[in-house]
């Protein structure tokens, strides 16, 4: 007959083995619920511009909701075969992180970046190309704010690196008002490997410094690419030294830089004016 020690030795390793698929599947379920949040859109534009591309998979609506935009979600949901869930606010907020989701949440599937080639061939048929480089951008509004301008002026894609910058989030898609959805977007291992083929491709590469030529005397034919610098450290050092041309934009104020998105914005409407003249 086994001693009382035994028994106890026996007791603790079956417990261990009875714990350890219990804690596998607590990991499991914090991983899932980590990458369910990480494919949320919500707000009306950004939902709607989701269920138009069909990458939506769970449409949650408040559930005092009503009126001519939640009729169109619902419509929009049954159109896709994309199942509709009443909630209350308060999972709103939790699945939208605090944001301003106006009753509105979406779940999507995760969103497909091109690869730099994918990019190129996409704008092969483009008459002058132009695109926007955005080196190591971190704050998703400016990001969002950024495509939305870029879908509206005209910008033929957009390239982001693949570490260190910010990606398709809920909120830069919140922000862009549904712009992702049409802006091509790649996102590269390396920037100045990237440059390297742009240049190979036939494209002028420009960048944002504070010493440059004046932005007023870009010349924009053909295809262009344009580096938009970090928010705080601007262009990467090492990129300077693969660009065509610096640009700025002149200032007399006495704050003497501008917001990455505001300074993007003016840049891509320079090049939508100069080209609407031609």
């Amino acid at each position: 007959m086994r001693d009382k020690k035994q028994w106890r030795g026996n007791d603790r390793r079956n417990q261990r083995k009875n714990d350890r698929p219990k804690d596998r599947r607590k990991k499991e379920e914090v991983e899932i619920v980590e990458s369910e949040e990480n494919n949320f859109v919500f707000g009306h534009h950004a939902t709607v511009e989701a269920l138009q591309a069909s990458r939506g998979n769970k449409l949650f609506l408040q559930e005092d909701a009503h009126g001519d935009k939640i009729d169109q979600l619902k419509n929009l949901a049954k159109e896709q075969a994309v199942p509709v869930k009443w909630v209350p606010k308060q999972k709103l907020d939790t699945l939208s992180d605090g944001g301003v989701h106006q009753g509105i949440v979406l779940g999507i599937t995760p969103y497909e970046y091109l690869t730099l080639d994918d990019l190129l061939t996409k704008t092969a048929e483009v008459e002058a190309p132009f695109l926007l480089i955005l080196d190591s951008l971190e704050d998703p509004h400016n990001f969002g704010s950024i495509l939305r301008t870029a879908d509206a002026s005209g910008v033929s894609g957009v390239i982001i690196p693949k570490h260190r910058s910010v990606g398709i989030t809920p909120v830069v898609t919140k922000a862009s008002t549904g712009a992702v959805e049409y802006v091509p977007i790649a996102r590269v291992t390396n920037l100045a490997q990237s440059i390297k083929q742009l240049k190979e491709a036939g494209y002028w590469v420009f960048g944002t410094d504070m010493e440059g030529t004046d932005y007023r005397q870009w010349k924009v034919s053909g295809p262009i690419a344009l580096i938009i610098g970090n928010e705080g450290k601007g262009m990467s050092a090492g990129l300077k030294k693969d660009v065509d041309e610096m640009l700025t934009v002149p200032m007399t104020g006495h704050v003497q830089s501008l917001n990455a998105g505001v300074a993007a914005g003016l840049l891509m409407y320079e090049v939508f004016r100069k080209r609407s003249e031609l």
